[in-house]
């Protein structure tokens, strides 16, 4: 499953996605944690976790600086102040850093206190995503580690299919699988109606342990001194769940979607329309769980033509951008279409507030393309996320500090100074697993230097 940090993602396996072994059936809400011995609620079992996890991750690990708790409950600037809040909304930030940055992916395997606390906790992913306690401290280590400009939920792009009784397994060096695909229209009568599904009750019920966790974490990132950051909640995109749901795999059965666009049009309409609701419902229980920034993903932009992205999946994304800005227009919304980012100047048009380039995109060209759109139509120009190579993350294919510098110094440039759109400072893809904490943190870093001095 896709990990927030995003789930961070982004990517068709999320942060631990090559090593789950067991299934999930979600079709009923998952069982609260299990305390451990001596705890008599969350909150101590949230400190004792905690606890534990720092003292398996901290060898040999720098940690990050940063005001104590104690000071930061006096002096913490609102979330709403937070330069990335503000370069979301097109602003100019009020604070440092002028460019903030966080990671796709940021929690997770990349990191060495997040494979000693799986070990420690004895659990596989899914098993970890099932517990708002594991999800809170999978979420916070890369805060503690980096000076990232928000957190993001740790969680998995297919949570919205899983509850909706699709199945989901990870066995390990298998990506995500779906076990069970929907193979025709007659197979939509296994999913609840859009009537009882794309309601708020069905998804706080389904749903309820990742809420439960949005809550802890913004608990915990008060209690550590990061309340002044954003926590950035993220749901896939309606393509991407149907690519899955009717495919079963991001490595075979890769035309199935498309197969399922062109053969069954009323069905995939109707799967469509309903994902796309139940997307606006999670999003928005999100929300009001604490997020305050939101992120759609739509990671298998590559495995459809321009053509059925227009029909099919760019109507989706407007309508679910259109529902969230009537609903919270205070909440900036950011979106990625991994593969598909001609789609860019639409995602503007249709109301999201940053839109996201791959690693495939050249930064300047789409911004031009940006303003161009806005000159068009009107509207406003969208601030952009991206696109660092997380090749460049890599000692194993020969990266280095000055290499990362240099990298950051060649993305930065592409952007005119003075100049709309705003850059929120990303990967163009999410980190694998391979990347090294020492190049990540280099890369934080250097963002940040660029754009204090500039």
């Amino acid at each position: 499953m896709a990990s927030a940090a995003a789930a961070a993602f982004v990517g068709p396996v999320g942060s631990d996605g090559q090593h789950g072994q067991q299934a999930w059936l979600p079709s009923s809400r998952p069982s609260r944690p299990t305390p451990l011995p001596g705890s008599s609620s969350c909150s101590t079992l949230m400190a004792a976790l905690l606890s534990t996890a720092a003292g398996v991750s901290a060898a040999g690990r720098k940690p990050q600086a940063r005001r104590s708790a104690a000071c930061v409950a006096c002096t913490a600037e609102p979330v709403e102040t937070a330069s990335l809040c503000r370069v979301a909304k097109g602003l100019a930030p009020l604070r440092r850093p002028e460019v903030p940055v966080w990671l796709f992916r940021q929690a997770g395997r990349h990191l060495p206190e997040y494979n000693d606390y799986k070990v420690a906790r004895g659990k596989n992913f899914l098993e970890m995503l099932k517990d708002p306690v594991d999800v809170a401290e999978c979420t916070m280590q890369p805060l503690r580690r980096y000076d990232v400009d928000a957190a993001i939920l740790f969680s998995d792009i297919l949570v919205v299919a899983e509850a909706l009784g699709i199945r989901v397994e990870m066995p390990g060096g298998k990506g995500i699988l779906v076990p069970e695909p929907l193979e025709t229209p007659a197979d939509l009568a296994r999913l609840p109606s859009a009537d009882k599904a794309a309601t708020a009750e069905f998804v706080e019920d389904r749903l309820a342990h990742v809420l439960d966790a949005v809550r802890l974490i913004i608990a915990q990132m008060s209690k550590e001194g990061f309340g002044d950051r954003p926590l950035i909640g993220f749901s896939a995109a309606p393509w991407t769940l149907f690519f899955y749901m009717v495919g079963g795999s991001s490595k075979k059965r890769t035309d199935a979607g498309e197969r399922w666009l062109q053969e069954h049009d009323e069905g995939a309409s109707q799967l469509l329309k309903l994902l796309s609701k139940v997307i606006i419902e999670y999003l928005s229980a999100q929300v009001r769980a604490g997020c305050q920034v939101l992120q759609v993903f739509e990671a298998m932009g590559e495995h459809i033509s321009r053509e059925n992205f227009e029909r099919w999946a760019l109507p989706a994304m407007t309508e679910i951008a259109q529902e969230l800005r009537k609903r919270h227009p205070e909440v900036p919304l950011m979106v990625f279409p991994r593969g598909a980012c001609y789609s860019l100047p639409a995602l503007q048009s249709a109301g999201y507030d940053v839109v996201t380039a791959d690693t495939a995109t050249d930064l300047g060209e789409i911004a031009a393309q940006l303003r161009a759109e806005a000159e068009r139509t009107g509207g406003h120009v969208a601030s952009l996320q991206g696109n660092f190579d997380p090749k460049w993350l890599r000692p194993s294919e020969g990266s280095t500090d000055d290499d990362v510098k240099r990298e950051v110094r060649a993305m930065l440039s592409k952007l005119e100074s003075g100049k709309q759109p705003r850059l929120i400072a990303n990967l163009g893809e999410g980190l694998m697993g391979k990347e090294s904490p020492e190049l990540v943190a280099c890369f934080v870093e250097e963002i940040h230097s660029w754009s204090s001095s500039s």
